[in-house]
């Protein structure tokens, strides 16, 4: 018989090991403590794989009213009361990426936040596109539909907006400036695929390296949706190391630190919940704005207009990131050519980091946003 005083993690089997149930004692028993403690971190790690994976959804870190409920998106509105009530104010509105995650990106985290920053620079009111993902009905919207409803929110505001737009938000929203000009008063693109053939970016060499066929069979794979979990899976897929090995191995090795399992749910409820996109407004984003270009061209047909970055006439801020594998700054600077702003009016500003860190990084949120607040009340004091 085995002297119960030798090593705890001796192999020598003590106990009953054919019933299952008791396999997880069974293994303690003869571990002794420090088999105790590798057993708890395990179902600890297990535990948070299945919360980041399954159960955890996303928030929005500021409070906020829902102002509209529409088929493509909810406005919401970020701004205080008496900001409401303010005569005069010229709204300032966000739209989001559309590419695949949701809108919360705009409003990440305290501290990593670009709706706290807006308001704490002394935007009055900040209000925000938080896209819906699309569902069967859906399938067969287009540009078209999703321009029709930034109409409506811009209306409901009063008919003028100084307009953000984040990524793929970024085009939308210079689309939106180009159909309707009179209608926004500055507009910023952070991130956004302006000139869709600059650069050497990952999106670019997708949409022009693969066939058409390919996007069309996934949207068939997904019902007549562009599902959320391929595109994750595309971007996983950039950097497979992180996302498939590195990113459990930090996790179980920091298993027991509360803050650094609070920064990683923070990120997670974003990540891991993707939305699905119409597959109809899906294939003609890949066809006429990544591969043939068409609104760098002025080509693109928009609610019964064809327009072109050359219908953009408000004051511009085009900013872009040195480590953006997504979107290379090319594609955003290379607007300024087209551009019918005057030259005066526009601005380029190249900033540390990837592509995420746009919008959500709290070095710039911190360092560089402000400079973007103070050009927007330059240009619209009413903001």
């Amino acid at each position: 018989m085995t002297d119960p005083s030798s090593s705890s993690l001796s192999l020598t089997r003590q106990y009953e090991h054919s019933v299952p149930a008791f396999w997880p004692l069974a293994l303690m028993a003869e571990m002794g403590q420090e088999g105790l403690e590798i057993f708890k971190r395990n179902l600890d790690f297990a535990k948070e794989i299945k919360k980041e994976e399954f159960e955890l959804k996303p928030v929005w870190a500021t409070p906020n009213d829902i102002l509209l409920d529409l088929n493509t998106l909810r406005l919401r509105d970020f701004s205080t009361p008496a900001a409401r009530r303010e005569q005069g104010v010229i709204p300032t509105l966000i739209d989001a990426p559309y590419a695949g995650h949701t809108s919360t990106v705009a409003d990440y985290a305290p501290g990593q936040s670009l709706v706290e920053t807006l308001q704490t620079g002394g935007i009055r009111r900040v209000l925000c596109l938080d896209w819906k993902s699309a569902t069967k009905a859906m399938k067969d919207f287009n540009t078209d539909i999703y321009l029709a409803e930034i109409n409506v929110a811009v209306d409901d505001l009063g008919g003028a907006v100084n307009l953000i737009g984040l990524c793929q938000g970024g085009w939308m929203a210079a689309m939106y400036a180009a159909r309707y000009p009179d209608k926004v008063t500055t507009l910023v693109t952070a991130g956004a695929p302006l000139d869709a053939d600059a650069g050497d970016g990952f999106i670019k060499k997708i949409a022009q390296d693969q066939p058409m066929s390919f996007f069309e069979e996934l949207v068939t794979m997904g019902g007549g949706l562009m599902r959320g979990k391929f595109m994750l899976a595309g971007w996983k897929g950039m950097h497979p190391e992180e996302h498939y090995f590195k990113k459990y191995l930090e996790l179980y090795d920091q298993i027991e630190d509360p803050a650094y399992l609070k920064k990683n749910e923070e990120f997670e409820r974003w990540y891991e919940n993707p939305l699905d996109l119409p597959g109809r407004w899906y294939l003609q984003v890949i066809q006429q704005l990544f591969k043939d270009n068409r609104f760098y061209k002025g080509e693109f047909v928009a609610l019964g207009q064809t327009i072109g970055l050359h219908d953009i006439i408000c004051p511009t801020f085009l900013m872009a990131g040195k480590g953006d594998d997504i979107t290379p700054y090319p594609q955003v600077f290379e607007a300024e050519k087209k551009l019918s702003t005057p030259k005066d009016k526009i601005v380029k500003k190249l900033v540390p980091g990837g592509h995420i860190g746009l919008f959500m990084g709290s070095r710039t949120l911190k360092e560089s946003w402000p400079g973007v607040i103070a050009w927007i009340k330059q240009e619209c004091p009413s903001a």
